[in-house]
C-alpha cells in the first residue's frame, strides 16, 4: 500500500470538502469550496446538484495538488453528504423541487421542513417501519419530502426518473452506478436493511407512493449495498477527467456525512486499548456542524422513543446504529452571535485582536469570570435551543427556542453571556440524548467528537461538564473526511473490511475530562432545561384554550 492514497469527499450544508489520506490515516492535503443555498419560502431550503458537483470537482483537484501526488496514486474515493433529496430526469438533468420552478434548484436540503404536515400525517398511521425511527418519522427524512413533491409539484414528480439521497447522487455522478447506500436508505428512506425484502411496499402504498412500488422501486433504488463496497467499474471517463483522476479509480458506496465522522472516530483505540463490545456500549460519536448527530452502536437492536433507529449496518457492519441529533447547533450559535446588537462591535474587536469572534468571546468570558468557573456566569440566564424544533429525544419539529433571564442591556458582555448560555443549552441537549440512550441499555461515559463546533475549546469543556462524560478528540480532526477515505481504501481492496480500515487509519488524540466540581451546577441547569420545555407546552395549552373559548364563548378557559 506504499504510495497509495485515498480521497474522502464531504458535502456539508454550506460547503464541499475533499481530503487526501495515506493508509495510516495521515492527511496529505485538503481543500474546501462553498456551495449555494436558496430559501424561497419559510421552511424551504434548496440547493443545486450541478453546483454541488462543481464544488466537488474544485476541491478534489485542489486537495490532490496540495498533497503533491499523482492522479495514479489515488487508489479509491469515498463520498459522504447531507441527507438531502435530489431529483434527476432520465437524461440525467435536474428536475426542479422549488416553487420557483427553477430547474437548477433540484435539491431539498435536509433541514427543509416543508413536509412537516405530511410527516405528522404519516405518524398518525400504524406503520411497522416507524418503530425503526424512534416511533416518529421526521420531516427531515425523504419519504415525507417525496410525498410533498407528488402532491405539490406533480409535473416534477412525473418527470423525475431518479430520486437520490445526496451521497448516492455523488456516487452516481462519479460512476454511473444507480446503487444506493445502505446507510442512506436505512436511515432516511425507511428501508429495512435487516430484512431481505428491503422496501416496505405496504408502507409506501399507504402514504401515497404506490408509483414507487409499481415501477419496481426504479425511482428510489433497486440495488442497495453496504459502505466500502466498490461501485461499477469505478470512476467513469467523464468524471475522471473532471476530477483530474484516473478512469477506473475505485469508488465506494456512499454514506451520510455525520456517519462518515462516526467511521473516522468510533473504532479508535483509547488509552492504548482497541474497542470491545463493552467499550462500544460506553462510546458516543458526536459530530458537530450546522446540526449535530449523536451516534452509538450495539450488537442488538435498541428501540428508544424519540431517537432514530435502530438501523442495521448503517455505520458499523452488522451492528445496530442508534442516532440522536440536534437540528440546530452551529447554525444556532451563529444566529445568536450574528444577530445580537453588539455583534458588529465584537467582530471589529476580534479582527483587531487577530482572532475569530468566537475566540474573542471566549476570552471575554474568561475575563468576566475572574478566575471562577466560566459556567457560573449564566446562573440566571437560560436558553431552550429548539429554534428549529427538536430532533431527539422529543421528536417534535414544532417546538421553538426560548430565552429566560434577559436584561435591559445589549452590550458586549450581554452578547458573551448569551453565547455562553447557548453553548450550555446545546450541551444540555446532548445530556438529554445520552440520558434517553442510557435508559435503554447504553452506559455512555465517553464522547468522541469532531466537526466545526468541536474546534471551540469552550464548546468542548461545556459538553464535558454538562454531561460529566470525558471527551476524546480524534488524532485526525477532519474525521468526516477520514471516514470517506476509509471507505475508498476498502473499495480499492487495500483493506479486507471497513472495520480493518477503521483500526488501521484512526487513532485517539486529546482527552478532556469533566470538572467534577461543576456537576451540581449543571444538574440544576439541566432541570431548568427540562422545565423550559414543559413550560412551552403549558403556554401552548393556554393559547389553545383561548382559541377554543373565542370559538365557543361558553367553553371554560384554563385557570
Amino acid at each position: 500500500m506504499m504510495g497509495r492514497a485515498y480521497i474522502g469527499v464531504d458535502v456539508g450544508t454550506g460547503s464541499a470538502r475533499a481530503g487526501v489520506f495515506n493508509a495510516h490515516g495521515e492527511r496529505l492535503g485538503q481543500a474546501v469550496r462553498e456551495i449555494t443555498t436558496w430559501r424561497p419560502a419559510p421552511d424551504f431550503v434548496e440547493q443545486s446538484s450541478a453546483d454541488i458537483w462543481q464544488a466537488v470537482i474544485a476541491c478534489v483537484q485542489a486537495a490532490r495538488q496540495q498533497a503533491g501526488i499523482a492522479a495514479e496514486e489515488i487508489a479509491g474515493i469515498g463520498f459522504d453528504a447531507t441527507c438531502s433529496l435530489v431529483a434527476i430526469d432520465a437524461e440525467g438533468q435536474p428536475v426542479t423541487v422549488s416553487p420557483s420552478g427553477k430547474a437548477n434548484q433540484n435539491v431539498i436540503v435536509w433541514m427543509d421542513h416543508r413536509a412537516k404536515p405530511i410527516a405528522g400525517r404519516i405518524n398518525q398511521g400504524d406503520h411497522e417501519v416507524l418503530r425503526y425511527v424512534g416511533g416518529k418519522i421526521s420531516p427531515e427524512m425523504e419519504i415525507p419530502k417525496l410525498v410533498w413533491l407528488k402532491e405539490n409539484l406533480p409535473a416534477s414528480w412525473d418527470r423525475a426518473a431518479h430520486f437520490f439521497d445526496l451521497p448516492d447522487f455523488l456516487t452516481w455522478r462519479a460512476t454511473g452506478d444507480l446503487t444506493r447506500s445502505l446507510c442512506s436508505t436505512v436511515c432516511k428512506w425507511n428501508y429495512r436493511g435487516h430484512e431481505d425484502e428491503g422496501w416496505d411496499a405496504e408502507f409506501l402504498t399507504a402514504v401515497g407512493l404506490e408509483a414507487c412500488v409499481a415501477d419496481g422501486f426504479a425511482k428510489i433504488g433497486q440495488r442497495v449495498a453496504a459502505m466500502g463496497t466498490p461501485l461499477g467499474q469505478g470512476l467513469h471517463p467523464q468524471a475522471a477527467a473532471e476530477l483530474g483522476l484516473v478512469t477506473g479509480t475505485a469508488v465506494s458506496v456512499s454514506i451520510i456525512d455525520a456517519h462518515a465522522g462516526g467511521l473516522g472516530m468510533i473504532g479508535a483505540a483509547i488509552d492504548g486499548k482497541p474497542p470491545t463490545p463493552e467499550s462500544f456500549n460506553r462510546r458516543l460519536a458526536l459530530i458537530g456542524g450546522t446540526s449535530s448527530c449523536h451516534l452509538a452502536v450495539s450488537p442488538q437492536p435498541r428501540f428508544i422513543d424519540g431517537i432514530w433507529g435502530p438501523y442495521y449496518s448503517a455505520m458499523l457492519p452488522a451492528w445496530w446504529l442508534t442516532e440522536g441529533g440536534q437540528s440546530a447547533t452551529g447554525s444556532l450559535i451563529d444566529l445568536i452571535v450574528k444577530e445580537h446588537g453588539a455583534s458588529a462591535e465584537a467582530a471589529r474587536l476580534a479582527d483587531h485582536a487577530g482572532c475569530s469572534v468566537y475566540e474573542w468571546l471566549n476570552r471575554r468570558l474568561a475575563d468576566l469570570a475572574g478566575g471562577q468557573p466560566i459556567a457560573s456566569l449564566t446562573e440566571t440566564l437560560h436558553v431552550c435551543p429548539y429554534f428549529h424544533g427538536n430532533r431527539s429525544p422529543r421528536a417534535n419539529p414544532d417546538l421553538r427556542g426560548m430565552i429566560s433571564g434577559l436584561r435591559l442591556q445589549n452590550g458586549l458582555d450581554d452578547l458573551a453571556l448569551l453565547y455562553l448560555a447557548t453553548l450550555q443549552a446545546i450541551a444540555l441537549g446532548t445530556r438529554h440524548i445520552i440520558a434517553a440512550m442510557n435508559a435503554q441499555g447504553y452506559a455512555i461515559d465517553t464522547l468522541i467528537v469532531c466537526g466545526g463546533g468541536t474546534k471551540n475549546p469552550l464548546f468542548l469543556q461545556q459538553h464535558a461538564d454538562a454531561t460529566q462524560c470525558r471527551l476524546v478528540l480524534p488524532r485526525e480532526p477532519e474525521a468526516v473526511l477520514l471516514g470517506g477515505a476509509m471507505m475508498g481504501a476498502t473499495a480499492a481492496g487495500d483493506f479486507a473490511s471497513l472495520p480493518a480500515a477503521m483500526a488501521a487509519m484512526s487513532a485517539a488524540g486529546q482527552l478532556i475530562e469533566p470538572a467534577a466540581a461543576q456537576a451540581g451546577y449543571f444538574a440544576s441547569k439541566y432541570q431548568v432545561f427540562l422545565q423550559m420545555h414543559d413550560d412551552q407546552l403549558r403556554y401552548q395549552a393556554l393559547m389553545a384554550a383561548g382559541r377554543r373559548q373565542e370559538a365557543d364563548p361558553a367553553a371554560s378557559s384554563l385557570d
